[in-house]
This record gives C-alpha cells, sequence and structure tokens, in this order.
C-alpha cells in the first residue's frame, strides 16, 4: 500500500479497477479543513489524463509491475520491434503505445520492458541517451554573453535546445525524463 506522504512521480497505483500512473502531486492545506492531496493520474492502459483531490492519509495498492531488459531492433512505420534479452523472444509495439518515448528510441539500445499480468504497458527508457546531431544552426562568437542556446535536431528527430558551440555530427549526451542536454560526449 501506498499512502499521500510516499506519493512520487513515475509512481503506478490501482484505483479504481485500472492502473493509474502519478504524473505530478500536490499537498494543499486548507485553513479550517484536513489537509488534501491533488494529483494528476495517467491511465497506463489507455492513455488519458486526470487531475483527482484525495484526503491525506488515503492509501492505494502499489501495482506490482514486471520489469525485463529489452533491446529495439527496428522502426517499421508506427510499429517498433523488439527483443527480450534473456529468451531472444521478438515482440512489437505501436507508437501510440510508446508515446513520448519514440524520440529518444535508436536501433540497438537497452532498455526495460514494463508488463503487469503478462500484458505489455511500455517501456522505461534510461535516465540519459546518446543521440549524434543531424542538424543545427551555426553559432557565432559573441553570443555567449547570455548563455544563448540554439534548436539542434538529433538522429531520432527530437529537438533539443543546445549551446551554441555544438555542430551537426557531435554525439550530446540527452536526459529522458526532462528531453534537455546534458553534454557533450
Amino acid at each position: 500500500m501506498i499512502s499521500t506522504g510516499e506519493l512520487r512521480k513515475g509512481v503506478v497505483i490501482e484505483l479504481d479497477g485500472d492502473l493509474w500512473q502519478i504524473l505530478d502531486y500536490h499537498h494543499i492545506k486548507m485553513g479550517r479543513g484536513s489537509a488534501q492531496v491533488r494529483i494528476k493520474l495517467r491511465n497506463v492502459k489507455k492513455g488519458s489524463t486526470v487531475e483527482r483531490s484525495f484526503q491525506a492519509g488515503e492509501k492505494w495498492p502499489r501495482a506490482q509491475l514486471d520489469r525485463r531488459p529489452i533491446q529495439f531492433l527496428y522502426r517499421d512505420g508506427d510499429d517498433f520491434h523488439f527483443m527480450e534479452s534473456e529468451s531472444y523472444e521478438q515482440f512489437h509495439l505501436t507508437a501510440s503505445q510508446l508515446d513520448e518515448v519514440v524520440p529518444y528510441l535508436k536501433d540497438g539500445m537497452v532498455l526495460d520492458r514494463i508488463s503487469y499480468e503478462s500484458e505489455t504497458l511500455g517501456v522505461e527508457l534510461p535516465i540519459t541517451v546518446d543521440l549524434v546531431v543531424a542538424e543545427t544552426e551555426p553559432g557565432f562568437a559573441g553570443d555567449t554573453a547570455t548563455g544563448a542556446r540554439k534548436a539542434a535536431t538529433m538522429e531520432t528527430g527530437l529537438v533539443v535546445q543546445v549551446p551554441l558551440f555544438v555542430t551537426a555530427g557531435d554525439t550530446l549526451r540527452i536526459d529522458t525524463r526532462t528531453g534537455e542536454y546534458q553534454t557533450r560526449v
């Protein structure tokens, strides 16, 4: 069981017979009433997002998710093909099932398969990925006084704001949680 005091972003709970992932939460203390928690939840299977309020101290069962290492093989239109690292079993997921993970996927990368009661819910990326800059504007000397940034399109199509010294062909480390540039590799 997980209570309102143990909430964390990304935790999956069982609520009203469905699996919900916590996207954001805020503790609210009113002047006279008891404290409440406002939670933004995403339905893991359907993808819908809702905001609900609960009394402080309320508890829900934590969903027991199975995580197994997999390898991304290739993309075929809207289908993404993966392989289990242990059994070499191949399976595919659609772009709608992967949602915001798609811009970070590159052939051969290792990630985790998230499943609940033998049903694949999606994949979990590593915290950072290394991607090659496919295209970016040239940076100009003297523009660095304000910590200026420019847009760079990565090999997977992801657009990231980067420092002016980054050029096409550079390999960059990108944080998958925020989508931000971390360092040049």
